[in-house]
């Protein structure tokens, strides 16, 4: 099987800032993504998914590393200080990488 070094990109934000962080990917050149509804507990304490406007969503996306590299950038220096969200990168192997 041949498959191809690629980075999963994933982000966990306030859903407030889906169109912000959504409008970020196209501009860095990310081709899809996918988001969830999420809730969970962290240093800002619980975050439960019951009022979808003050939910978490998280979303995840697989990129070249250059790719990544100015995503994540961007993030915390336009994004970060706006909104609460983690951002993190993973090394992943795909099959079909002109899908990304």
């Amino acid at each position: 099987m041949n498959t191809h070094p690629m980075k999963l990109v994933t982000v966990v934000c306030e859903a407030y800032a889906r169109k912000a962080v959504t409008q970020l990917l196209d501009e860095v050149g990310a081709h899809g993504w996918t988001l969830f509804e999420v809730e969970g507990a962290g240093s800002r304490g619980r975050r439960l998914a019951d009022i979808p406007e003050f939910a978490n969503i998280q979303l995840e996306v697989l990129v070249p590393p250059a790719v990544a590299e100015q995503l994540l950038e961007r993030l915390a220096r336009e994004l970060f200080p706006k909104y609460g969200m983690v951002a993190f990168e993973s090394d992943v192997r795909v099959l079909r990488p002109q899908k990304f």
